[in-house]
């Protein structure tokens, strides 16, 4: 009887063994089109200067995406980002309550429904949602005054400048 009581339970261990796998190969077929999905890259123009961006894979950023091509004007605002009104609110589904933005974070805040190009690190802020990441320098983001910028989709993702 033990013999019978022993192979019953190795039977069940490579039973639940197999079944983990399968669970686990079926979790990363469902979520590998997503992670492959190319990013989207826009260009910010300031001048002469032409800046580059990655977005965030996420309904706000697609919904940015849509407003574009844009011609817009940023005012700084308290020293650490430059901010624009946006011609339509963007979704915040499924986005966190808020962040902590870093340096070249590209953000929307829901509350007001504006963009942030931040040039200085910043605390938590609730309603604020991370679009994206600058890729390379926001020096041009920089100073006191107004700055007139385009902001346009990226051909693909090697049109960077």
């Amino acid at each position: 009887m033990p013999m019978v009581l022993l192979l019953l339970m190795v039977g069940i261990e490579v039973a639940s063994a197999a079944t983990s796998a399968s669970a686990s190969q079926h979790n990363e077929s469902m979520t590998m089109p997503i992670a492959k999905k190319s990013a989207v890259k826009i260009r910010i123009i300031i001048a002469d200067t032409r800046l580059t961006a990655t977005l965030e894979n996420m309904q706000a950023a697609r919904d940015f995406v849509t407003l574009l091509p844009l011609d817009l004007t940023l005012a700084d605002y308290n020293g650490t980002e430059r901010i624009t009104d946006l011609p339509a609110k963007l979704s915040n589904k499924a986005a966190p309550d808020g962040y902590t933005p870093k340096v070249g974070d590209i953000a929307y805040f829901a509350p007001w429904g504006n963009l942030a190009f931040f040039y200085q690190d910043f605390g938590y802020l609730r309603g604020l949602i991370r679009l994206g990441q600058i890729d390379g320098s926001v020096d041009a983001l920089m100073g006191d005054s107004d700055i007139k910028v385009r902001i346009e989709q990226a051909q693909n993702s090697d049109d960077s400048e």
